[in-house]
C-alpha cells in the first residue's frame, strides 16, 4: 500500500482568514512587568483541517461575521468560500474538534448541522454554566453561539472528553487549559513528522518561546504549565511541526499554497493524498 493511503497519516492544511491590528500591551498579561515599550502588533485567525483519503476532521470554525464586526475584525476570505475551496461538504456528517469556545473557535458551526463536536468536558461545562455571563469571560464569547453549542449536545452531536483522547487513529487530544478551562491542543500524524495544532495555548511563537502569557487566561498557572507540556513535546521528539493558534508568522513556517483561491491565505504539512491535490 502505498505511504500516502495511509489510515493514520494525514496533510494538515492551515487557512488565515482573517486578521487585526493591536498592541503589545493588549495581547500579553500584565505586558509592563516586563520592562519593554508597548508596540504595534498584528494578530491572524486561523481555521485548521486534518484530511486523508479516509476522512477529513476540522479543526475549529473560526469567527462569524456577527463575531467578527462587533470587535472590527478584518475578514480576508469567508469561511464558506474556504470550506468550498478545500471541498468540504459544509451539511455532510463529519467530525469538527473545538479546542476552546471563544468566539472566534466556533463561530461558524450553524453551517455544519449535522457535525459531531469534539470538546474537552471541562471546557464545555464551563460554557454551559453561569459562568459565562460574567463580563471578563463574556467578552471572547457570542451568546448565540454557546447557545448553539448547548443546543447541539441536547441533539446529541457533542462529545466530551477529560484529559486525553483519540479522534481518529493518528489524531490525538491534548486537554491543556490556561487559556480557557480546557483548552485543546490537536496532535497530528503526518509524513514530515507529528504536528502540533496549538491552537490558543499558544496565540504567538514568543508567547511559549519566552514565557509571556496571553492577556486573556481562565487559569494562569495552567497556562504556564501548558508552555512546558508542549516544550517537553518538541524538546523529546514527540511534536517535529508547532502550529501557533494566531501568529502571522505561521504561514511563513510551512509550505505555502501558491495557486488557486487560498494562495497566499494557506500552507501544509505532509504529504496531500491524490484526492486532496486539487483543493489547494
Amino acid at each position: 500500500m502505498a505511504e500516502a493511503t495511509r489510515d493514520d497519516e494525514y496533510e494538515v492544511v492551515i487557512v488565515k482568514y482573517g486578521t487585526r491590528h493591536g498592541h503589545r500591551a493588549e495581547v500579553y498579561l500584565n505586558y509592563g512587568v516586563y520592562g519593554e515599550p508597548d508596540a504595534p502588533i498584528d494578530m491572524d485567525y486561523f481555521v485548521w483541517v486534518i484530511r486523508n483519503e479516509h476522512r477529513t476532521i476540522l479543526v475549529d470554525t473560526g469567527f462569524s461575521p456577527a463575531g467578527g464586526a462587533n470587535r472590527n475584525r478584518t475578514v480576508l476570505r469567508s469561511l464558506p468560500d474556504i470550506y468550498a475551496d478545500l471541498g468540504i461538504d459544509t451539511e455532510a456528517e463529519q467530525t469538527i474538534v473545538i479546542t476552546h469556545a471563544h468566539y472566534d473557535h466556533i463561530g461558524n458551526l450553524d453551517l455544519f448541522p449535522n457535525a459531531r463536536l469534539v470538546i474537552a468536558a471541562a471546557e464545555y461545562d464551563f460554557w454551559a454554566s453561569g459562568m459565562r455571563e460574567r463580563k471578563q469571560f463574556a467578552w471572547s464569547t457570542e451568546v448565540e453561539e454557546l447557545d448553539g453549542l448547548v443546543a447541539a449536545n441536547a441533539a446529541g452531536r457533542v462529545s466530551t472528553f477529560v484529559g486525553a483522547a483519540e479522534v481518529a487513529p493518528g489524531v490525538d487530544l491534548i486537554e491543556l487549559g490556561g487559556h480557557t478551562p480546557g483548552q485543546l491542543a490537536v496532535r497530528v500524524q503526518t509524513s514530515e513528522g507529528d504536528t502540533l495544532l496549538a491552537s490558543d495555548a499558544i496565540h504567538y511563537y514568543e508567547e511559549y518561546e519566552h514565557d509571556l502569557p496571553f492577556a486573556y487566561v481562565a487559569d494562569l498557572p495552567a497556562m504556564y504549565a501548558g508552555f512546558d507540556r508542549i516544550r517537553e513535546l518538541v524538546a523529546t521528539g514527540g511534536v517535529v511541526h508547532l502550529v501557533s493558534g494566531h501568529d502571522p508568522d505561521t504561514l511563513n513556517r510551512f509550505r505555502p499554497v501558491t495557486e488557486g483561491p487560498l494562495a497566499g491565505l494557506a500552507a501544509t504539512i505532509g504529504t496531500p493524498t491524490p484526492s486532496t491535490k486539487a483543493a489547494t
